[in-house]
């Protein structure tokens, strides 16, 4: 006998089947026990999970990230030099907190200095860098706070360089992916040196690294801890998987073994659950554009960096491109100029859209040239 109600429940499945398909391929994000997190692809800064991640929270030595990118800049720059000695003030030697035990009155070379901030933690050695960069401990905030702005941390504070308790020093989980992921692109060969150290000796002291996933995961070469009664426990760390970098960010987790235990729980998830797709590398021609009174007649479009999306297993050959670009093209075409649009949509959905620049320039042409062009166009 023919039941409507049985016959109406079929069609409702039928109808829902393609949703609950995706539903059941699509990763259930961790659970952690943390006030904040967040799981960033580092090569293309895609976040793929988080949980309050513009929560403002005090950093504690996750401050130190940005006093190493401070540092590093000013070596790069020359005003710094890594064989320098740096004199120790009676500030930088009374220092509370972590510390690598360096003495009032001595010189102690930038190096050193570096590894007992970024191994041990020393408080006392971020104070000995920023007067050794600014002057003095204030103006190192400063430019600290500068650096922020320039790579777009907007929810983060600065006024001390070691993370030291203070009610306007503060950052977010996301600022920190930011600083993280511009520290390991703009400083590598600094990255791969100090933040994979496992321990540093300094003063006949030996200190471990309090990255316990230095310990337990060769994938993690980095970054760092961080620790106070009101941050928690907090551990910016990044693996690095074949040719996959993650980045994850813990704040405000109740123990050091904890914070430990639910970076690796987000970075696992990430490798276990997602591929990173690269759609275009980087300066190669998407596609080449006629140009009109310029010294050339085309011009190559492309990406400066590789273009890479993070997708769910399995939906790598659902990802389509849509090119979208501007005609007719004029010169002059500066390098790096938006001349187009390309449309990403994964599972027929819609995923982004990526400027698309010009790889070279094209200065106008001579007269006679934009002449010809003219008459061209005017007959096109």
């Amino acid at each position: 006998m023919f039941n409507l109600r049985s016959f109406s429940s079929l069609i409702l499945v039928l109808l829902f089947l393609p949703v609950l398909a995706r539903a059941q391929q699509a990763p259930t994000p961790p659970v952690l026990a943390a006030k904040s997190w967040l799981l960033v692809e580092a090569a293309s800064g895609q976040e793929l999970v988080a949980s309050e991640p513009d929560l403002r929270l005090e950093p504690a030595s996750l401050t130190k990230l940005m006093t190493a990118y401070v540092v590093f800049s000013a070596l790069r720059q020359g005003t710094l030099k890594l064989d320098q000695t740096v004199p120790v003030s009676e500030k930088a030697w009374k220092t509370g907190g972590s510390r690598m035990f360096i003495q009032v009155g001595t010189q102690v070379r930038v190096e050193d200095l570096l590894k007992g901030m970024i191994v041990q933690s020393g408080n006392d050695a971020c104070v000995a860098l920023a007067e050794a960069v600014a002057g003095d401990e204030q103006n190192f905030a400063q430019v600290m706070n500068r650096e922020a702005q320039r790579l777009g941390m907007k929810g983060s504070s600065f006024r001390n360089s070691s993370g030291l308790p203070d009610p306007q020093h503060y950052t977010t989980a996301r600022d920190l992916a930011i600083l993280a992921g511009a520290l390991i692109r703009d400083f590598p060969e600094e990255y791969a040196k100090y933040y994979s150290m496992k321990e540093f000796r300094y003063n006949n002291i030996t200190q471990p690294n309090r990255n316990r996933l230095l310990y337990i995961d060769p994938s993690v070469d980095g970054l760092k801890t961080g620790h106070t009664e009101a941050a928690g426990y907090c551990l910016v760390s990044s693996a690095k998987r074949g040719p996959r970098r993650l980045l994850s960010v813990v704040m405000g987790a109740p123990s050091d073994k904890m914070r430990a235990q639910e970076s690796i729980k987000l970075l696992n998830f990430g490798f276990q659950f997602y591929d990173a797709v690269q759609i275009y590398p980087r300066n190669e021609a998407v596609s080449t554009l006629r140009v009109w009174k310029g010294k050339e007649s085309a011009v190559r479009i492309g990406f400066p960096s590789d273009l890479v999306i993070t997708v769910p297993k399995g939906f790598g050959p659902k990802i389509r491109t849509e090119l979208v670009t501007q005609q007719p093209l004029f010169a002059p075409i500066a390098q790096g100029q938006p001349l187009g649009t390309l449309k990403v949509s994964v599972d027929d959905r819609a995923y982004g859209d990526y400027p698309v620049l010009a790889l070279d320039a094209v200065p106008e042409a001579g007269f006679f040239g934009r002449m010809v062009d003219s008459v061209r166009l005017w007959f096109k």
